[in-house]
C-alpha cells in the first residue's frame, strides 16, 4: 500500500473525539439558569442571585460557589432534579451562543468526533439540538448528575466507547469541567463565554483557553 495512503489512515484512525459540556458551553442557559435558581431559592433555603452575586459567583470555583450560596450538599440533586424540570419549560426560548454552531459545523466538516456531556437532561439537549437544527452534528450524549465534576461521567465515556485519553479532547466553561478532564487525563479547552470568568477559568490552568467559537478548530487542530 502507498505510503501516502498509509500516513492518511493513520490520520484518520487518531482523529480527536471532541466532548462538549452544554449549558453556557453550547446553549447560551445562564440568564435562564439563574432566573429558575431564585425561583428556588426560598424552597430550598440559598439566597437568591442578585447581579452583584453573580458577578461574584463567575469568580469562584464550583466548590467555592456551593460554600458561598450557603446549598447543603444533601439538597443538590434535588436542585438539579428541579432546575431540569423547569428548564424544559424554558428550551424553546434558548438560544445558541453566537458562533458555536458554525463552529460545530466546521469541526465535523474537518472529520471529528463531536459529543456531549451534561448535567442537563438528556430530553432537554436533545430538545434544544432538534429546536435549533444542531441535532446532526452530535455522536453521543451523555447526562448525569455532578456535584464538583465530571470525572466518572468521562471515564465511562471513554470506556463505552473505547476512547483513549489522548484521543479526547474536553471543552466547556466551568472550573469543574477543567478539574474533571485533568483528572481523567484528557486535555481541557476552557471557553470564557460561559458562567466562569476567564480570569477563574485561566488560574485552573486549561491546556488551553478560547474566547471566541470561531477559534475552537485551530486550537484544536494544534493539539
Amino acid at each position: 500500500m502507498p505510503a501516502l495512503i498509509l500516513t492518511h489512515l493513520g490520520e484518520r484512525m487518531t482523529q480527536k473525539v471532541i466532548i462538549f459540556d452544554f449549558d453556557g458551553t453550547i446553549a447560551d442557559t445562564v440568564d435562564a439558569l439563574v432566573s429558575i435558581a431564585n425561583r428556588l431559592a426560598v424552597e430550598f433555603g440559598y439566597i437568591q442571585i442578585t447581579p452583584k452575586d453573580l458577578t461574584i459567583l463567575r469568580n469562584l470555583t464550583s466548590r467555592e460557589i456551593i460554600k458561598y450560596s450557603g446549598i447543603s450538599l444533601l439538597k443538590i440533586p434535588f436542585i438539579v432534579k428541579k432546575v431540569k424540570a423547569e428548564l424544559k419549560n424554558k428550551i424553546h426560548e434558548l438560544k445558541p451562543i453566537p458562533g458555536i454552531k458554525e463552529a460545530l459545523t466546521e469541526l465535523q466538516s474537518e472529520g471529528y468526533k463531536l459529543g456531549i456531556i451534561t448535567s442537563n437532561s438528556q430530553e432537554n439537549v436533545n430538545q434544544f439540538l432538534k429546536i435549533n437544527n444542531l441535532d446532526h452534528l452530535f455522536d453521543f450524549i451523555y447526562s448525569g448528575i455532578t456535584i464538583f465534576g465530571k470525572k466518572t461521567i468521562i471515564n465511562n465515556v471513554l470506556r463505552q466507547k473505547q476512547l483513549k485519553p489522548q484521543e479526547v479532547i474536553y471543552v466547556g466553561d466551568e472550573t469543574r469541567d477543567i478539574e474533571a478532564s485533568k483528572k481523567a487525563n484528557i486535555q481541557v479547552i476552557a471557553v470564557t463565554w460561559g458562567f466562569n470568568s476567564p480570569e477563574v477559568l485561566a488560574k485552573q490552568n486549561p491546556n488551553f483557553l478560547v474566547d471566541e467559537p470561531h477559534k475552537l478548530l485551530k486550537v484544536i487542530k494544534s493539539c
